[in-house]
């Protein structure tokens, strides 16, 4: 079982940055390729970035590509995410994300609780 939680996330002005982080439990995050989805008020959870379990690989959804990035340290079971140019159509609840490999879609089992990102115009 693998159990995620997320912090770091909060209100910003357009334009600005954010990292969030996602801790796991357990011995075993380095086995595990992990990521972030996102889900704003009234629309579906989105796929947003994915590493995989090397950290050699790396997946973004084209919305935020040259503006987000995404990382990972095994030492500390964490996985980062770096938010730059915030946009207003950024806003949602980020999900982190945890499977053993990262298809494409990507459905992974494990799920934190999320955290909410807000930005302002």
């Amino acid at each position: 079982q693998v159990q995620l939680v997320e912090s770091g996330g909060g209100l910003v002005q357009a334009g600005g940055s954010l990292s969030l982080s996602c801790a796991t439990s357990g011995r075993t995050f380095s086995l595990y390729a992990m990521g972030w989805f996102r889900q704003a008020p009234g629309k579906e959870r989105e796929f947003v970035a994915a590493i995989d379990v090397s950290g050699s690989r790396l997946f973004y959804t084209n919305s935020v590509k040259d503006r987000f990035t995404i990382s990972r340290g095994n030492a500390k079971n964490t996985v980062y995410l770096q938010m730059n140019s915030l946009k207003p159509e950024d806003s949602a609840v980020y999900y982190c994300a945890a499977d053993r490999t990262v298809v494409t879609p990507w459905s992974p089992n494990y799920w934190g609780q999320g955290t909410q990102v807000t930005v302002s115009s």
